[in-house]
């Protein structure tokens, strides 16, 4: 039997999937099988509707070889593992003479312990374990979702907290899971046999197809000790969000409740001569940050300095005197043991990782209000390191032994793919050397007709915006641009703040139209209820910018406040720039521009989702019409049809809306 060509076999699939055959999907798949064949790399960027998934999935299964699949979202992991991968193996079956199998793995405390279960959660006051069962009142909201947990338990196949609809409280959650650090290991645990961790890793192992998250993918990367089984294809989809999650793993944290934890969790395990050391040190540490001022500390205060490495000594007495000591009056001695001793570990390589003071980090000092404003509150206290860049880590790590494909919608800016390639650790695409990773970007383009389909409008008219000042007549434009599109409007802020402000101020100007505020109700309510509602607008900040898929009438118009440059105080970005400069380079349009392009790529994304969908995104920042970086910025955009006349756009929108309202909308 002669081997089955690839267009034979992406038609196929996508017969299976009830899709339709498109040109750049046929490009996409045609890119992803040279770079799999040849070893090479390849940053693909295709448009929302080309079908991407099967346009990476296709290639991948037909080469035979195990590939592992890295997505940001919990909602394409489900869609690859529920509907794409299972309806593509049994179409291509009868084809390749094989049926792949495929698997979904996760980090360990995504999937419920059956030792937290049965056995119960340390505790930090006193001896051993306590049941959380009986603890937590039964009429409370943290007594009904362990209630739900453990019922859950007996008819689970997976144990993976996403299966459970709907889900449980973070603190509900944290009483039935463990860290990696945490758990016990399955070689000593009572339950390692049934363990649902395992049996995800065992699946993993004997899988072709292997869907994982970027987070457990930068764990694998950075921590050496490999959590996903060998691969030969390495696939990131959604890669515009994967320097961003590689670095939150590669970012460590340091606060007052964090040691405090540490202290009460080792006191019962070790000698008093090493807790009182400890509690010692954690006062010391607790007195400073309670005084500290918030920013980046480019040079370590001496006193902070010195409070750290007697915190990182004493976490190093801890660790050894729990490891010499047994004591059999501890009930579950080992499950308590390891907890404490993976709080102590933490603190520990946080506090050892700023003193060694590496000049790739970036120290720095943040204070947090807890409910999510910007007063300055002791309690929400933290120090944070994290890398100047990621980029020379995914360099080593990410494109050695194996052949990666990087696919998203907004991966070009600017006009080509340079920008996310240094991002990424790669040279400018064509450099040519023994230690340069080989790679080629491809714009595979988009099944929509941008320019017959959206306007892009600039409201080259109003006042530059300040930073955090009040902007009337911006709230003016918004208010009409609203009322000519007769709602439909998606508000993109730049800040939290900013969406607050505009969504009282509009709710008092155009009552007619209900405004949603990001915040007020769950992420998935809210865009529910966004869609159902033409009249309805929804604003928000940064999860709207790339989480928000409404296609149709709902959503005809996308409105930015400004461009989304980072705060000037931001001290990761700020250094990196700063870094950027020192080195010769630009480092505005290297990191700010870099990140606000990126933004407003996805930004303007959310307006066409399906081929009969009208609209404008409307930019209420004059610099993206009259600075000198805003040619970059819009060369990243959809290619839609470009205009300063608000006149045009009103006239554009109502006709937009009349039409919608026509049919019924």
């Amino acid at each position: 039997m002669t081997k089955p060509s690839l267009p034979e076999l992406l038609h196929a699939a996508v017969a299976a999937v009830g899709g339709t055959e498109r040109p750049g999907q046929v490009a996409m798949a045609q890119a992803v099988a040279e770079a799999i064949d040849d070893g090479s790399h390849l940053l693909v960027q295709a448009g929302t509707g080309t079908g991407k998934s099967l346009g990476y999935l296709v290639p991948a299964l037909a080469h035979g070889e195990r590939v592992v699949v890295a997505t940001a979202t919990l909602a394409l992991q489900r869609q690859l593992v529920e509907r794409d991968l299972p309806r593509t193996v049994e179409a291509l079956h009868p084809l390749l003479r094989r049926r792949p199998e495929f698997a979904m793995l996760k980090g360990r405390s995504n999937y419920l312990c059956l030792h937290r279960l049965h056995e119960g959660v340390p505790q930090d006051e006193e001896d051993g374990l306590f049941d959380q069962f009986e603890a937590a009142a039964p009429t409370s909201k943290l007594g009904q979702d362990l209630l739900r947990l453990r019922d859950w338990s007996q008819d689970t196949e997976s144990g993976d907290r996403d299966d459970l609809t709907p889900g449980v409280s973070d603190r509900a959650w944290a009483q039935v899971s463990v860290s990696s650090r945490e758990c016990l290991g399955a070689s000593k645990c009572a339950y390692g046999a049934e363990c649902f961790a395992e049996t995800a890793r065992e699946r993993a192992k004997l899988a072709e197809v292997v869907v994982t998250n970027h987070a457990l993918l930068a764990i694998d990367a950075i921590e050496g000790a490999p959590v996903l089984p060998q691969h030969e294809v390495l696939i990131v989809d959604e890669a515009h969000e994967l320097v961003s999650r590689v670095t939150g793993v590669a970012t460590g944290e340091l606060t007052p409740g964090q040691v405090n934890r540490a202290v009460r969790r080792a006191a019962k395990l070790v000698n008093e001569k090493a807790a009182d050391q400890l509690q010692t040190a954690a006062e010391g540490f607790e007195r400073l940050m309670e005084l500290a001022l918030p920013g980046r500390l480019e040079e370590i205060p001496e006193d902070l300095a010195y409070a750290l490495m007697a915190l990182r000594d004493a976490c190093r007495t801890v660790i050894s005197a729990i490891g010499a000591t047994r004591d059999k009056s501890v009930q579950d001695e080992d499950a308590v043991r390891k907890q404490a001793l993976a709080s102590v570990e933490s603190v520990h390589d946080v506090a050892e990782r700023i003193t060694n003071g590496s000049e790739w980090d970036v120290v720095w000092y943040e204070r947090h209000d807890p409910r999510g404003g910007t007063a300055y509150r002791y309690s929400g206290a933290s120090l944070r390191v994290a890398p100047m860049s990621v980029s020379g880590l995914l360099r080593e790590k990410l494109f050695a032994d194996r052949s990666v494909v990087l696919t998203s919608a907004t991966l070009k800016l600017g006009g080509d793919f340079n920008g996310v390639g240094a991002s990424l650790g790669l040279a400018p695409e064509g450099t040519e050397g023994d230690d340069v990773p080989k790679w080629k970007g491809v714009d595979v383009g988009s099944p929509f007709d941008y320019p017959k389909q959206g306007i892009l409008y600039v409201a080259k008219h109003l006042s530059r915006p300040a930073r955090d000042g009040e902007r009337t007549d911006m709230l003016d434009e918004l208010t009409e641009l609203i009322q000519a599109a007769g709602g439909r409007t998606l508000g993109l802020f730049s800040s939290m703040r900013a969406a607050q402000l505009a969504a009282e101020e509009l709710r008092t100007r155009v009552p007619e139209f209900p405004i949603l505020l990001q915040g007020e109700e769950t992420l998935g309510e809210l865009i529910k209820n966004f869609a159902a509602d033409p009249r309805t607008c929804l604003f928000g900040t940064l999860s709207l910018w790339q989480g928000v898929d409404v296609p149709g009438p709902s959503c005809q118009l996308v409105v930015m406040d400004k461009i989304p440059f980072p705060r000037p105080d931001d001290p990761l970005m700020s250094a990196r720039q700063k870094a950027v400069e020192e080195a010769g380079g630009n480092g505005f349009m290297a990191v700010a521009a870099t990140h606000a392009a990126l933004l407003m790529a996805q930004g303007a994304g959310r307006l066409v989702r399906a081929s009969g969908d009208r609209g404008v995104v409307a930019v209420l920042d004059q610099r993206l019409a009259t600075a000198r970086y805003g040619g970059y910025l819009k060369a990243s955009l959809p290619d839609f049809w470009y205009t300063t006349d608000r006149n045009q756009v009103r006239k554009s929108l109502a006709a937009i809306d009349a039409a919608a309202k026509a049919q019924g909308a």
